[in-house]
């Protein structure tokens, strides 16, 4: 009789990077600079003066989407590199894990900034590098996992009479690696892994337009509004927020003030609606937007669904699963079952609680004289959520906003930092010529 609680917000993304730096090396030295400090900062050891980077001038660019040629010049150099370790590997954790790991981080590092960009700063261009170097990618992943020397000398170093002398979290390597590349296909026959390959290849491909169909669906929705009246209750950073967005879609006049202000379903926007307008007919249009993206026309992301579903069941009965969700829990310290157990136990004990709240909420909302009160909808439980806070606890999130200003957040950062890892992160102003006001140089 009552509805379910309110969505989730969509996860925060990183703000957009607004340059490339012009020499390509560059980045990757300072991937692996961080890497380092961070795997072996935390030891306390006497740390080395500080060595002065050369930077490059970090000027805006127009972005070039050109992942192909220096990740496949990647994958061949890790692919030759992946062979001497074959031909010469050796059941012994320095010999076998640590070459590994070189490997393995440095397809990731790279991939990570391509996933993130196009997470970030997606266009048709970088789709379509990304697109036509994903299937080598995956290819070099499924021929790492799947290298028979490699997991029989993980296999070795488990039956060897040095295991008991491996601390735990070493031993958790070496079971973890031998169950992700059974889970990988490395023990199927060859007509079966060949089949595995395509499956995840096609995954892969379905994945990855799932995704750009939520993306593009989520970027589609656009609400420009006028009257001032129609987005009562926005605060005043929404405000901000929906006039920056409208200057950026052409309306170069657009104040926080005076409008007109642009709705969209990125996350601020969103739940800044959901939360805090007070037009109804507001909240419900934007929240079954939200709630529709990629569900009809050319995004309609129906029949995705319905194909990686059939795909995940065919990879599990290839591996002698049941089903997807078992390979989910294979690799998992829980199964199937104690999962179904552990959302039950939360449910009992949890469903007369959410009753009274919906109750408590039903009151409130009655008590404020709202005609809302006898017909509460999934658009209505963040607002009068939030309106029952403010009233409960004389809490706002706009009071908040100075006691998480970004210096402050950044301090506590870097102070975090310093205290896990032993590092000091310092503002390197003056170090590199900057001209995008907004951009930090540590």
């Amino acid at each position: 009789p009552y509805p379910p609680p309110p969505p989730l917000p969509p996860p925060r993304l990183l703000p957009a990077p607004r340059l490339l730096p012009p020499r390509p090396p560059l980045p990757n030295r300072l991937l692996r600079l961080l890497h380092r400090l961070l795997r072996h900062g935390g030891r306390h050891q006497q740390q080395p003066a500080p060595r002065r980077l050369r930077l490059p001038a970090l000027r805006p660019r127009r972005a070039r989407a050109r992942p192909p040629r220096g990740i496949r010049a990647l994958l061949a150099r890790l692919e030759g590199e992946l062979e001497q370790l074959e031909k010469g590997v050796e059941p012994a954790w320095e010999k076998l894990v640590h070459p590994l790991e070189r490997i393995v981080d440095r397809l990731d590092v790279v991939w990570n900034v391509v996933d993130h960009l196009k997470a970030v700063k997606d266009s048709a261009d970088l789709r379509a590098a990304v697109e036509d170097v994903q299937p080598e990618k995956v290819k070099f992943y499924l021929r790492l996992g799947q290298s028979k020397p490699i997991y029989e000398a993980f296999n070795a170093i488990r039956n060897s009479s040095d295991w008991d002398s491996l601390s735990d979290a070493r031993k958790r390597v070496v079971e973890g690696q031998i169950k992700d590349a059974v889970l990988g296909g490395v023990a199927l026959e060859d007509e079966q892994r060949e089949k595995f390959n395509q499956i995840q290849q096609e995954l892969e491909k379905l994945s990855e337009k799932f995704s750009e169909n939520v993306l593009d669906a989520t970027k589609k929705f656009e609400k420009l509004i006028t009257d001032k009246k129609e987005i009562d209750g926005l605060p005043a950073s929404a405000l901000g927020l929906a006039a920056q967005t409208a200057v950026s879609k052409g309306h170069e006049n657009a104040s926080a003030e005076n409008g007109p202000w642009m709705i969209t379903l990125d996350a601020p926007s969103f739940m800044a609606v959901m939360q805090h307008a007070k037009n109804r007919a507001l909240r419900e249009e934007v929240y079954r937007a939200y709630l529709t993206r990629a569900s009809s026309g050319d995004l309609d992301n129906t029949d995705i669904i319905s194909q990686i579903l059939k795909l995940r069941l065919e990879k599990a009965k290839l591996l002698g699963y049941k089903n997807f969700a078992e390979v989910s829990m294979a690799r998992k310290m829980a199964t199937v079952d104690r999962v179904q157990e552990l959302l039950e136990k939360i449910r009992a004990a949890s469903w007369d609680h959410a009753v009274q709240d919906m109750e408590d909420l039903k009151a409130f909302v009655k008590d404020s004289g709202s005609a809302e009160a006898n017909d509460l909808a999934h658009w209505d439980l963040n607002f009068w959520s939030e309106r029952l806070r403010e009233s409960k606890y004389d809490i706002d999130e706009e009071g908040l906003r100075p006691y998480f200003a970004l210096p402050k957040v950044m301090d506590g950062l870097f102070s975090l930092a310093n205290k896990l890892f032993g590092i000091t992160v310092e503002a390197a102003d003056g170090l590199a010529p900057v001209s995008i006001h907004s951009l930090l140089l540590t």
